[in-house]
């Protein structure tokens, strides 16, 4: 959704964490939460900014504009790892996923879910096909 297909700079990125957590957020809310790094005026830019590349709207509340995600984390996500995957582990899914699990304790339901996911994601390895005729 929008013109962006999910790039944020990294303030843009801290702006939609927090609209992520809390659902919508006017400006003085969402500057309240990303401290005192960021003006007013700073926030609202950066509100504008992501509302013209289509990653949020807004909605009139009292005196003030309401901000609301129009697109998720896990949207967003998906092309922000795309890049990491491609220019930092030079396209390699499993450099990638060996390191995102490397410094991490994983319980027993989280790993079967990737063996789950990882299963699907075989290319070429058709289970019909095997031990027919040969």
């Amino acid at each position: 959704m929008g013109g962006s297909d999910g790039q944020f700079t990294q303030r843009e990125l801290d702006i939609m964490s927090i609209l992520w957590r809390r659902g919508s957020g006017t400006v003085a809310e969402v500057k309240d939460e990303y401290g005192s790094e960021a003006g007013y005026t700073g926030v609202l830019k950066l509100l504008q900014i992501l509302e013209e590349k289509g990653m949020i709207r807004h909605e009139k509340e009292g005196r003030a504009y309401r901000y609301i995600p129009n697109v998720g984390p896990e949207d967003a996500g998906g092309a922000a790892l795309g890049r990491i995957v491609d220019k930092i582990f030079l396209g390699s899914a499993e450099m990638a996923v060996a390191r995102l699990v490397s410094d991490r304790r994983l319980d027993r339901a989280e790993v079967e879910r990737l063996k789950a996911l990882l299963d699907e994601s075989i290319v070429g390895d058709d289970p019909a096909s095997e031990g027919g005729d040969s």
